[in-house]
């Protein structure tokens, strides 16, 4: 018996993006292992446009032992325009004591050249509409603070911006160098 809950879901979402004159047909579907080395791609990407390229520290061999069923750490969706996966919504479960079971969105990414097209939004429907099937109690994630991009798409959502809460952390290597106090 694992740490982690299997998620497991039936999910192929296909629908036509019209952008006069160009028609684009976009298959958001559960990301497989085959996806990884892109994945990896597209978090580099991010962390570049996040102006922390450097932060970026999992490598292709954590992804895959992480994704691993015996693991299963994090899921995904993987959007494909022309059989080419060009972003991804990972996310994984967590427990709320108050709650119970939730998904927690790490992050949205699309590639810079679709950015603006509708693909991040067909990725967040597509990630609710996993949570109403796993029959979560919560769906979170985060946005930095300066990310007015990323703010104002998650307005367009009945969102609840959370004022109250401080994030922490404990890096590795604060976790490493712990000694009990």
């Amino acid at each position: 018996m694992g740490l982690f809950i299997f998620v497991n879901f039936i999910f192929q979402y296909t629908f036509t993006l019209n952008l006069s004159p160009i028609i684009m047909d976009i298959k958001i579907r559960k990301g497989e292992s085959t996806d990884l080395p892109v994945v990896l791609s597209l978090i580099k990407e991010l962390a570049v446009y996040e102006q922390a390229p450097q932060e970026v520290e999992v490598t292709l061999e954590e992804l895959e032992k992480d994704f691993h069923p015996d693991c299963k750490a994090f899921h995904f969706l993987a959007a494909e325009v022309d059989g080419k996966m060009v972003g991804m919504a990972l996310y994984f479960v967590k427990y709320s004591t108050w709650k119970g079971k939730c998904i927690y969105l790490d992050d949205i990414i699309v590639t810079q050249a679709y950015r603006g097209k509708g693909i991040g939004t067909h990725l967040f429907n597509s990630l609710i509409n996993v949570a109403k099937e796993m029959k979560v109690r919560k769906l979170e994630w985060m946005v930095l603070d300066w990310n007015e991009t990323a703010i104002n798409f998650y307005q367009k959502y009945p969102s609840v911006f959370d004022h109250e809460w401080i994030n922490c952390r404990l890096t590795e290597k604060e976790i490493n160098n712990f000694t009990v106090l």
